[in-house]
């Protein structure tokens, strides 16, 4: 069983197709035998990937910081729930206990855990492959952005690649299934940092 972490926003969003997406991929995480790994939230679309996996019978384990636990975020019905210290806590566990990683529409912090993630891949510090789930076209605007950067030589395009993208969940996961990590992509190794 794989374990895939899915990164989103702890809001609905405005459009009825966030919460569509949400609930298509977390269906098909649980259908295909993986496990699904979040923010331990029963908020937002993380609550509803959560749900849709835990009715489509798969396992879900969620990673909270302390903080937002004692605000009655945690969602209490999961396979398995952590409540850590910190955000860097949750962010670390979040990606040891996960085989892939998806990002769903969601806010900067999203975005952020999505973009570490992909960074640790480009700097060779993992070899898991990093996906975007792109729900009604929510990031076409920071795609063709990715692709500027490419463009004005900040990034190579062999790691532009390694970012996997699809609007449809199932295709997204087939995509993740069979991921090769670029050879020689690292930069550094650990011991250098």
């Amino acid at each position: 069983m794989a374990s895939i972490c899915v990164f989103c926003g702890s809001s609905i969003g405005k459009r009825p197709e966030y919460e569509v997406a949400a609930r298509l991929l977390g269906t098909e995480i649980a259908k295909r035998g993986n496990r699904l790994v979040y923010g331990g939230a029963e908020v937002g679309l993380m609550g509803v990937v959560a749900n849709a996996a835990l009715e489509a019978g798969g396992e879900v384990i969620g990673v909270l910081p302390e903080a937002l636990a004692a605000k009655e975020l945690a969602h209490r019905s999961l396979t398995d729930l952590h409540i850590v210290g910190s955000m860097h806590e949750r962010k670390a566990m979040m990606a040891d206990l996960s085989d892939a990683f998806v990002a769903l529409p969601g806010g900067i912090g999203t975005l952020e855990e999505l973009f570490e993630v992909w960074t640790w891949g480009q700097l060779g510090y993992h070899n898991k492959p990093c996906g975007l789930y792109n729900a009604n076209g929510f990031y076409g605007r920071m795609l063709a952005f990715l692709d500027f950067v490419v463009d004005e030589e900040f990034m190579k395009k062999e790691l532009r690649d390694m970012l996997l993208v699809d609007d449809n969940p199932g295709l997204l996961l087939d995509q993740i299934e069979s991921y090769r990590a670029p050879i020689g992509h690292k930069w550094i190794t650990r011991a250098e940092t």
